[in-house]
């Protein structure tokens, strides 16, 4: 796929980062575009396995949004 990185179209990470800019004329490269896409595929893929390891935890067959609301303080502390 083409203008992807981790799942995340180009276009998706420029429309969340432009929905935070206070200045609607602000720009972002390709690159960066890229590695924020990479970024938020680790948090992704962190949330997930953090979330699998909860559930294990706790004994449970299956994550549920329990779970990831249970690490996400951790997640956003570590990023």
């Amino acid at each position: 796929m083409e203008g992807t990185s981790a799942g995340f179209r180009k276009e998706l990470v420029s429309k969340l980062l432009h929905l935070h800019f206070k200045d609607d004329k602000t720009k972002v490269s390709g690159d960066a575009l890229l590695l924020i896409a990479q970024l938020l595929k680790v948090f992704v893929v962190e949330a997930t396995v953090r979330s699998i390891r909860q559930a294990q935890a706790e004994d449970l067959p299956c994550v549920d949004v329990e779970q990831l609301e249970k690490v996400l303080p951790q997640l956003l502390l570590d990023f």
